[in-house]
């Protein structure tokens, strides 16, 4: 198959050259052996994905001075093709172009585009690499290993055996009361063997999770949720503004995912923010909380020795999930791709009374649509080195301008600070800006006699004429 020129303006070659080495891209000269490009291209390809320039010369690395050197044509790169296409063939995972810049460059730079893939991609050296930051990693570690392989969907540590005797999942409370609600005519124990919850005369992770009455006796620090709350606004809560010691949430999965909503849910209801008419309780949709912690805690990889993390704050409730996306779920696809880690406790659990995933790969989707509802933005989700966070902000889908303008209807004047509590902006510089594009529109104007760090804006015409002509204070 032909591998397509694409043609690309002088301002598209400042960019390329420009472009960081970091975890997403990467840039090489056409002298590199193809094996060792290989790497690079194998490392992408198991963590997130990402873009290889070939035919990129770093001239002073400190300066950031590149040179555009390419391919003379096609046919030069027929050496790097064969290998890369032999371990990486061109197709859905793997695109591959040449581009090709004005007179003032110099050949075709191959470029090659990896997406995550489901399957573990090897150099041509036959080791494992995996891209973290600007660094292709090699993993030759068994542990690591098998943490990627349970990223990529391809193991889950759901199915391992636990030194836990049967009855603690086949004689359990939680089992019993399961059976008479769900199977009534069925025995605990051969319908667990059926459902492959017991292999040789022990229960699997998923099991114990599920049935026994106290899991985390048998799986300890990797199956309890814990409930943070700082009263802060802060990036990072610290021991100094924690409200109270963290509570922890133990029991099977179905009883925690309740009692983790409800507690989380009560301890949200005590929040008040700043809002345009002083402090306002904290809405979040209910709804919005317990489908992204039923999602924290089906989804997470349990090879992982810690807990779900949701932590309260001032202006957001975070939720933590150990372990990375899985397979080829990404940040931006999250909401439109399904894949599930834990495919057994995903099934199972939805076959509990009332269960907590009722609309199965659907639950993200409820969340961010229950936000839209109450014209509050997006959660945010990002992962971590090891671990999902999920970010539900107490921030109104209005904008600044007009959270300032709602503010200044029952309030004589607002200052830098205040808009930066009602928005959840960081930074003082940027609400400046806003400001001043309010005042260029004949909306507000500075507050006579005050400056500096006591500086405050109003509403056009809302100050006495007297103060207006004596105002000569310093803008902020």
């Amino acid at each position: 198959m032909s591998i397509q020129v694409m043609p690309v303006a002088a301002s598209d070659v400042s960019k390329i050259l420009d472009l960081d080495e970091a975890h997403f891209s990467d840039l090489k000269s056409v002298d590199i052996a193809p094996g060792k490009l290989t790497k690079t291209i194998a490392a992408f390809a198991n963590a997130d994905g990402g873009e290889l320039y070939v035919g990129v010369d770093e001239v002073d690395k400190e300066k950031k001075i590149r040179k555009w050197r390419g391919f003379s044509e096609p046919e030069a790169a027929n050496g790097h093709i064969q290998i890369f296409e032999s371990l990486f063939p061109l197709g859905q995972d793997y695109v591959y172009e040449f581009l090709e810049g004005p007179r003032s460059t110099s050949g075709l730079i191959l470029h090659i585009i990896i997406q995550k893939t489901r399957e573990i991609a090897k150099a041509s050296d036959g080791k494992v690499y995996v891209r973290r930051g600007a660094q292709s990693i090699p993993y030759t570690a068994p542990a690591d290993l098998d943490r990627l392989s349970r990223n990529k969907g391809i193991t889950s540590f759901e199915t391992a055996t636990v030194a836990a005797p049967t009855e603690s999942v086949s004689n359990s409370e939680t089992i019993i009361k399961f059976m008479l609600d769900v199977v009534p005519s069925n025995e605990p124990l051969p319908w667990l063997r059926k459902q492959l919850l017991v292999h040789e005369g022990k229960p699997t992770v998923a099991a114990v999770l599920l049935f026994s009455d106290e899991p985390q006796a048998a799986l300890p620090k990797r199956s309890a949720i814990k409930i943070y709350r700082y009263k802060t606004s802060d990036a990072q809560g610290s021991r100094e503004n924690l409200d109270f010691d963290p509570i922890t949430i133990e029991g099977c999965l179905y009883d925690q995912i309740q009692e983790s909503v409800r507690q989380t849910a009560e301890i949200i209801e005590q929040v008040r923010v700043l809002g345009p008419q002083g402090l306002e309780p904290i809405t979040y949709p209910f709804v919005t909380l317990h489908e992204i912690i039923t999602n924290a805690v089906l989804h997470r990889d349990y090879g992982i020795a810690d807990d779900v993390h949701v932590r309260v704050f001032d202006n957001r409730v975070e939720v933590e999930s150990p372990g990375r996306l899985p397979a080829h779920i990404t940040e931006k696809n999250i909401l439109d791709e399904r894949f599930a880690r834990n495919g057994t406790i995903v099934r199972l659990v939805n076959k509990f009374p009332n269960p907590p995933n009722k609309d199965v790969g659907e639950g993200l989707n409820t969340a961010f649509t229950a936000m839209k509802k109450l014209k509050l933005r997006d959660p945010v989700i990002r992962q971590t080195d090891n671990s999902v966070l999920v970010e539900i902000r107490h921030q109104k889908l209005a904008t600044p301008e007009e959270l300032i303008m709602e503010w200044l209807e029952s309030h004589p004047e607002i200052t830098n600070k205040r808009v930066r509590e009602l928005t959840g902006i960081g930074s003082e510089n940027e609400v400046k800006r806003i400001f001043l594009r309010l005042a260029a529109a004949n909306q507000i104007e500075r507050v006579p006699g005050k400056g500096g760090g006591s500086a405050a804006w109003q509403k056009v015409g809302e100050g006495s004429p007297e103060e207006e002509e004596s105002s000569g204070e310093s803008l902020f």
